[in-house]
Protein backbone atom coordinates (compact mmCIF):
# COMPACT_ATOMS: atom_id res chain seq x y z
CA UNK A 1 0.00 0.00 0.00
CA UNK A 2 1.22 3.26 -1.14
CA UNK A 3 2.23 5.89 1.33
CA UNK A 4 -0.45 8.85 1.48
CA UNK A 5 -1.29 12.27 3.19
CA UNK A 6 -4.88 13.72 3.77
CA UNK A 7 -4.75 17.21 2.50
CA UNK A 8 -6.98 20.09 2.82
CA UNK A 9 -7.49 23.98 2.96
CA UNK A 10 -8.11 26.88 4.92
CA UNK A 11 -11.89 26.92 4.49
CA UNK A 12 -11.74 23.56 6.79
CA UNK A 13 -11.45 26.37 10.16
CA UNK A 14 -9.76 24.15 11.76
CA UNK A 15 -6.66 25.60 13.56
CA UNK A 16 -3.26 25.12 11.98
CA UNK A 17 -1.81 23.82 14.86
CA UNK A 18 -4.45 20.95 15.07
CA UNK A 19 -4.29 20.30 11.50
CA UNK A 20 -0.36 19.70 11.82
CA UNK A 21 -1.01 17.58 15.10
CA UNK A 22 -3.77 15.28 12.35
CA UNK A 23 -0.53 15.44 10.18
CA UNK A 24 -3.05 17.37 7.65
CA UNK A 25 -0.46 19.84 4.90
CA UNK A 26 -3.00 22.58 3.91
CA UNK A 27 -3.68 25.54 1.89
CA UNK A 28 -4.51 28.91 2.48
CA UNK A 29 -7.79 30.65 1.03
CA UNK A 30 -7.20 34.33 1.57
CA UNK A 31 -8.44 37.73 1.82
CA UNK A 32 -8.59 41.39 2.05
CA UNK A 33 -10.49 44.70 3.52
CA UNK A 34 -11.89 47.20 1.31
CA UNK A 35 -9.41 50.12 0.63
CA UNK A 36 -6.43 47.60 2.11
CA UNK A 37 -4.11 46.67 0.02
CA UNK A 38 -2.23 43.67 1.48
CA UNK A 39 -3.50 40.19 1.31
CA UNK A 40 -3.86 37.85 4.59
CA UNK A 41 -4.47 34.02 4.80
CA UNK A 42 -6.74 32.76 7.54
CA UNK A 43 -4.10 32.37 10.11
CA UNK A 44 -2.23 36.21 9.47
CA UNK A 45 -5.48 37.77 11.46
CA UNK A 46 -6.99 36.68 14.98
CA UNK A 47 -10.75 36.12 14.68
CA UNK A 48 -10.95 38.99 17.15
CA UNK A 49 -9.99 41.69 14.84
CA UNK A 50 -11.11 40.28 12.28
CA UNK A 51 -14.39 40.82 13.36
CA UNK A 52 -13.87 43.75 15.21
CA UNK A 53 -12.78 45.32 11.90
CA UNK A 54 -16.19 43.81 10.44
CA UNK A 55 -18.23 45.80 13.28
CA UNK A 56 -16.49 48.63 12.03
CA UNK A 57 -17.64 48.81 9.02
CA UNK A 58 -15.15 47.14 7.24
CA UNK A 59 -15.87 44.89 4.38
CA UNK A 60 -13.84 41.68 3.44
CA UNK A 61 -13.23 40.23 0.21
CA UNK A 62 -12.00 36.64 0.35
CA UNK A 63 -9.96 35.30 -2.72
CA UNK A 64 -10.11 31.04 -4.31
CA UNK A 65 -6.65 29.24 -4.61
CA UNK A 66 -5.69 28.91 -8.29
CA UNK A 67 -4.11 26.11 -9.91
CA UNK A 68 -0.72 27.12 -9.95
CA UNK A 69 -0.87 28.08 -5.98
CA UNK A 70 -2.15 24.14 -5.43
CA UNK A 71 0.47 22.61 -8.27
CA UNK A 72 3.13 24.22 -6.09
CA UNK A 73 2.10 22.31 -2.90
CA UNK A 74 1.05 19.18 -4.52
CA UNK A 75 4.20 19.00 -6.39
CA UNK A 76 6.37 19.26 -3.41
CA UNK A 77 4.66 16.20 -1.50
CA UNK A 78 4.41 13.80 -4.61
CA UNK A 79 8.61 14.53 -5.33
CA UNK A 80 8.86 12.74 -1.90
CA UNK A 81 6.78 9.41 -3.32
CA UNK A 82 4.07 10.67 -1.28
CA UNK A 83 0.19 10.14 -3.00
CA UNK A 84 -2.29 12.80 -1.88
CA UNK A 85 -5.85 12.68 -1.04
CA UNK A 86 -7.54 16.19 -1.16
CA UNK A 87 -10.45 17.33 0.71
CA UNK A 88 -11.49 20.28 -0.47
CA UNK A 89 -13.86 23.34 -0.05
CA UNK A 90 -17.61 23.15 -1.44
CA UNK A 91 -17.33 23.67 -5.35
CA UNK A 92 -21.09 25.10 -4.19
CA UNK A 93 -19.30 27.69 -2.55
CA UNK A 94 -15.98 28.67 -4.01
CA UNK A 95 -14.06 27.96 -7.27
CA UNK A 96 -11.11 26.06 -5.09
CA UNK A 97 -11.65 22.61 -5.37
CA UNK A 98 -11.81 22.87 -9.48
CA UNK A 99 -8.45 24.14 -9.36
CA UNK A 100 -7.17 21.43 -7.39
CA UNK A 101 -9.03 19.44 -9.71
CA UNK A 102 -6.52 21.03 -12.50
CA UNK A 103 -3.43 21.08 -10.80
CA UNK A 104 -3.86 17.51 -10.00
CA UNK A 105 -4.39 16.43 -13.88
CA UNK A 106 -1.69 18.68 -14.81
CA UNK A 107 1.11 17.14 -12.23
CA UNK A 108 -0.56 13.44 -12.80
CA UNK A 109 0.62 13.68 -16.41
CA UNK A 110 4.03 14.80 -15.21
CA UNK A 111 3.95 11.86 -11.97
CA UNK A 112 2.29 8.94 -13.79
CA UNK A 113 3.44 6.41 -11.09
CA UNK A 114 1.29 9.10 -8.17
CA UNK A 115 -1.92 9.27 -7.53
CA UNK A 116 -4.16 12.34 -6.71
CA UNK A 117 -7.58 11.94 -5.20
CA UNK A 118 -10.02 15.06 -4.91
CA UNK A 119 -12.68 14.91 -2.97
CA UNK A 120 -15.48 17.81 -2.86
CA UNK A 121 -16.86 17.21 0.41
CA UNK A 122 -19.36 19.65 -0.52
CA UNK A 123 -19.13 21.06 2.73
CA UNK A 124 -17.80 24.21 4.70
CA UNK A 125 -16.08 25.39 7.96
CA UNK A 126 -15.74 22.98 10.91
CA UNK A 127 -17.83 20.62 8.32
CA UNK A 128 -15.45 20.44 5.76
CA UNK A 129 -13.16 19.87 8.88
CA UNK A 130 -15.07 17.54 10.92
CA UNK A 131 -14.68 15.33 7.19
CA UNK A 132 -10.81 15.68 7.58
CA UNK A 133 -10.94 14.35 10.97
CA UNK A 134 -12.92 11.47 10.09
CA UNK A 135 -10.82 10.72 7.31
CA UNK A 136 -7.27 10.91 9.62
CA UNK A 137 -9.26 8.73 11.56
CA UNK A 138 -10.01 6.38 8.41
CA UNK A 139 -6.56 6.40 7.24
CA UNK A 140 -4.98 5.57 10.69
CA UNK A 141 -7.17 2.14 10.93
CA UNK A 142 -4.81 1.17 8.03
CA UNK A 143 -7.08 2.55 5.08
CA UNK A 144 -5.84 2.70 1.66
CA UNK A 145 -5.94 6.17 -0.22
CA UNK A 146 -9.11 4.65 -2.33
CA UNK A 147 -10.59 3.19 0.82
CA UNK A 148 -10.51 6.44 3.14
CA UNK A 149 -11.84 8.55 -0.04
CA UNK A 150 -14.97 6.01 -1.43
CA UNK A 151 -15.65 6.13 2.85
CA UNK A 152 -15.83 9.82 2.71
CA UNK A 153 -17.55 10.38 -0.37
CA UNK A 154 -20.18 7.76 1.23
CA UNK A 155 -20.48 9.97 4.38
CA UNK A 156 -20.35 13.20 3.01
CA UNK A 157 -23.80 13.34 2.70
CA UNK A 158 -24.48 12.56 5.90
CA UNK A 159 -22.33 15.56 7.36
CA UNK A 160 -25.19 17.89 8.99
CA UNK A 161 -24.22 22.24 8.44
CA UNK A 162 -26.84 24.38 10.45
CA UNK A 163 -25.98 27.70 11.23
CA UNK A 164 -27.67 30.83 12.36
CA UNK A 165 -26.10 34.71 11.81
CA UNK A 166 -26.66 37.73 14.02
CA UNK A 167 -26.81 40.61 11.46
CA UNK A 168 -28.63 40.16 8.19
CA UNK A 169 -26.24 42.79 6.42
CA UNK A 170 -23.85 40.23 5.41
CA UNK A 171 -26.06 38.03 3.61
CA UNK A 172 -27.50 40.86 1.76
CA UNK A 173 -24.22 41.99 1.03
CA UNK A 174 -23.70 38.24 -0.84
CA UNK A 175 -27.22 38.69 -2.21
CA UNK A 176 -28.66 35.77 -0.50
CA UNK A 177 -31.40 38.11 1.35
CA UNK A 178 -32.87 41.41 -0.32
CA UNK A 179 -32.16 44.90 1.06
CA UNK A 180 -35.65 44.90 2.58
CA UNK A 181 -35.50 42.01 4.23
CA UNK A 182 -32.26 42.51 6.02
CA UNK A 183 -33.57 46.21 6.88
CA UNK A 184 -37.08 44.40 8.43
CA UNK A 185 -35.43 41.59 9.72
CA UNK A 186 -32.88 43.26 11.84
CA UNK A 187 -35.23 45.58 13.28
CA UNK A 188 -37.92 42.74 13.90
CA UNK A 189 -34.87 40.42 15.60
CA UNK A 190 -35.01 37.87 12.53
CA UNK A 191 -32.55 35.45 12.84
CA UNK A 192 -32.36 33.12 10.16
CA UNK A 193 -31.72 29.12 10.26
CA UNK A 194 -29.53 28.06 7.35
CA UNK A 195 -27.64 24.58 6.26
CA UNK A 196 -25.42 23.56 3.74
CA UNK A 197 -27.42 21.61 1.18
CA UNK A 198 -26.60 18.62 -1.23
CA UNK A 199 -25.14 20.45 -3.38
CA UNK A 200 -23.19 22.17 -1.16
CA UNK A 201 -24.87 25.66 -1.39
CA UNK A 202 -25.89 28.02 1.74
CA UNK A 203 -29.54 27.77 1.69
CA UNK A 204 -31.88 29.34 4.22
CA UNK A 205 -34.58 27.17 6.06
CA UNK A 206 -36.51 29.25 7.77
CA UNK A 207 -36.78 32.17 10.72
CA UNK A 208 -37.28 32.50 14.19
CA UNK A 209 -37.72 35.56 16.59
CA UNK A 210 -34.69 36.29 18.42
CA UNK A 211 -30.82 34.85 18.97
CA UNK A 212 -32.07 32.79 21.89
CA UNK A 213 -34.65 30.63 19.51
CA UNK A 214 -32.46 30.52 16.92
CA UNK A 215 -29.92 29.07 19.21
CA UNK A 216 -32.40 26.67 20.33
CA UNK A 217 -33.50 26.20 16.58
CA UNK A 218 -30.18 24.59 15.82
CA UNK A 219 -30.18 22.57 18.72
CA UNK A 220 -33.36 20.58 17.99
CA UNK A 221 -32.31 20.33 14.67
CA UNK A 222 -29.22 18.34 16.74
CA UNK A 223 -32.20 16.04 17.99
CA UNK A 224 -34.36 15.68 15.07
CA UNK A 225 -31.25 14.47 13.07
CA UNK A 226 -28.38 13.54 14.86
CA UNK A 227 -27.25 9.24 14.47
CA UNK A 228 -25.25 8.92 17.62
CA UNK A 229 -26.71 11.95 20.22
CA UNK A 230 -24.30 11.00 22.87
CA UNK A 231 -21.42 9.46 21.26
CA UNK A 232 -21.12 10.85 17.85
CA UNK A 233 -18.78 13.30 16.71
CA UNK A 234 -19.74 17.46 17.66
CA UNK A 235 -18.48 20.39 16.26
CA UNK A 236 -18.76 24.20 16.27
CA UNK A 237 -17.83 27.37 14.85
CA UNK A 238 -19.00 30.62 15.96
CA UNK A 239 -17.76 33.92 14.65
CA UNK A 240 -16.71 35.88 17.80
CA UNK A 241 -19.42 34.53 20.07
CA UNK A 242 -18.12 32.48 22.74
CA UNK A 243 -21.00 32.97 25.18
CA UNK A 244 -23.49 31.25 22.29
CA UNK A 245 -21.16 28.82 22.06
CA UNK A 246 -21.53 28.27 25.72
CA UNK A 247 -25.01 28.62 25.98
CA UNK A 248 -25.34 25.79 22.47
CA UNK A 249 -23.05 23.28 24.22
CA UNK A 250 -25.25 23.39 27.95
CA UNK A 251 -28.62 22.78 25.45
CA UNK A 252 -26.63 19.87 23.72
CA UNK A 253 -25.36 18.59 26.95
CA UNK A 254 -28.58 18.82 29.03
CA UNK A 255 -31.08 17.95 26.17
CA UNK A 256 -29.36 15.20 24.89
CA UNK A 257 -26.26 14.06 26.86
CA UNK A 258 -23.84 15.60 23.32
CA UNK A 259 -20.28 16.80 24.10
CA UNK A 260 -18.87 18.89 21.93
CA UNK A 261 -15.16 17.70 20.57
CA UNK A 262 -14.03 21.07 18.83
CA UNK A 263 -15.02 24.61 19.25
CA UNK A 264 -13.61 26.78 16.39
CA UNK A 265 -13.79 29.70 14.63
CA UNK A 266 -15.41 30.63 11.34
CA UNK A 267 -12.37 31.73 10.16
CA UNK A 268 -12.75 34.87 7.66
CA UNK A 269 -13.30 33.31 4.08
CA UNK A 270 -16.87 32.25 5.26
CA UNK A 271 -17.07 34.56 7.47
CA UNK A 272 -16.43 37.74 5.02
CA UNK A 273 -20.01 36.78 4.13
CA UNK A 274 -21.59 35.62 7.32
CA UNK A 275 -20.46 38.47 9.73
CA UNK A 276 -19.82 38.39 13.00
CA UNK A 277 -22.50 36.33 15.46
CA UNK A 278 -22.29 33.49 12.88
CA UNK A 279 -22.91 30.15 15.05
CA UNK A 280 -22.39 26.68 13.50
CA UNK A 281 -23.15 23.27 14.84
CA UNK A 282 -22.05 19.98 12.59
CA UNK A 283 -22.74 16.72 13.62
CA UNK A 284 -23.08 13.17 11.43
CA UNK A 285 -27.29 12.80 10.56
CA UNK A 286 -28.88 10.10 8.96
CA UNK A 287 -29.13 12.50 6.17
CA UNK A 288 -28.16 16.27 6.03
Amino acid sequence: MSNYVIFTDSASDIKPEVLNKWEVPFINLTFRFEGDEKEYSNSEMSADVFYSKMRNGGIAKTSAINPETFSKAFEEILIKGTDILYLGFSSGLSTTFNSAKIAAQELLEKYPERKILCVDTLAASAGQGMLVYLAVEKKNSGASIEETAEYIEGIKLKLCHWFTVDDLVYLKRGGRISPTLAFVGNLLGIKPVLHVDNEGHLVNMFKVRGRKASIAALAEKFGELASDKKNGTVYISNGDCLNDVKLLEETLKNNYGAKVDIVTDVGPVIGAHSGPGTLALFFVGEER
